[in-house]
């Protein structure tokens, strides 16, 4: 007994950065273990998408119609939507389209879409926000008008109209019609929407560091404002950064598949949840299933994303806990 407590007296104590404790919170989180392993099985869902193609012998964009009722050719034989062992979540009505593997390759252009926007969005709004916040005056006095104007917009419906006009521009400058334009405008359009929540955030948190000792040290020795804007300052903004862009990637889920929903997103036929959601409304009264599947993969998706979001919050910061 006496070995042992001097032992554990004796050992070393092992300090531990903030980063570490952040983690170690975080793997014991149940919500946050949940919800990573969700969204971990659709990305690797919509990875293997080209396997399951392999494994089904067919292709998204490949038409059944022998599994079509031979009466009218639209609603699938079969209960729920025409599921057997050959189509896993039945077929598409009036194509005969398997709906697993347009339900696999959707995630992969839903996730790539928003992924993409919420990369783009959190470079812009990071690059202002540290701008903002670090000259103040007459920079942070346009910046965050800019910012507040962007915010006022009615983002859904200005996306609405402004995705056809920069994508005539576009195919103007010799771009591929198509998904080759729609989805880099799609890219373009929901980012411009997302940097201003960021940047605000960015800002702010800049503003409480720029006068801290470290700052002025570095300042009285002669960095120069690059140095201390990217060396000093935004090193210490990489918790806020992260837990913004957590909470971020499900909007610009939520928004892309809105698009397409409303006809201003991703066009047939690549694979596409909102687009999948668009071509079930005439159908859902006599096939619920095909409206069911890519409404439930985006329900489930957001929310571990939500979760995630809020785990990682507060892993960072347990003074925020729930």
């Amino acid at each position: 007994m006496g070995k042992t407590a001097s032992a554990v007296v004796g050992a070393p104590i092992e300090g531990r950065s903030p980063s570490r404790m952040a983690w170690d919170r975080l793997k014991n989180d149940r919500t946050a273990k949940i919800s990573a392993i969700t969204v971990g099985f659709i990305f690797l869902l919509a990875l293997a998408a080209p396997i399951f193609t392999w494994i089904i012998h067919t292709t998204p964009d490949q038409f059944h119609p022998e599994t079509l009722d031979p009466t009218f050719g639209t609603n699938p034989v079969g209960k729920l939507g025409g599921i057997s062992s050959q189509h896993w979540f039945g077929v598409e009505p009036r194509t005969g389209r398997d709906v697993f593997l347009r339900f696999a390759y959707g995630a992969r252009t839903s996730l790539s879409i928003a992924l993409s926007a919420t990369a783009l969005a959190t470079i812009i709004g990071v690059l202002v926000g540290l701008i903002s916040g670090f000259f103040g005056k007459t920079v942070d006095l346009v910046l965050t008008r800019t910012m507040e104007i962007i915010l006022a917009f009615p983002s859904i419906l200005f996306a609405l109209a402004i995705t056809p006009v920069l994508e005539n521009a576009l195919e103007g400058w010799g771009v591929p019609t198509g998904n080759a334009t729609r989805i880099p405008v799609m890219i373009v359009v929901l980012s411009m929407f997302g940097w201003p929540y960021i940047a605000r955030i960015v800002r702010g948190q800049v503003i409480s560091l720029r006068e801290k000792e470290f700052v002025e040290a570095a300042r009285s020795i002669g960095a120069s404002r690059t140095h201390l804007v990217f060396k000093e300052i935004l090193p210490n903004l990489w918790a806020p950064i992260l837990v913004t862009v957590a909470l971020n990637i499900p909007t610009m889920i939520t928004s892309e598949a809105a698009l397409t929903f409303l006809g201003a997103g991703v066009i047939d036929p690549t694979s596409d949840w909102g687009a999948m959601l668009l071509a079930s409304v005439p159908f859902y009264s006599v096939d619920p299933t095909y409206t069911f599947i890519p409404g439930f993969g985006l329900f489930i998706l957001v929310l571990a994303f939500n979760l995630l979001g809020d785990s990682v919050r507060d892993a960072l910061d347990p003074r925020s806990s729930r």
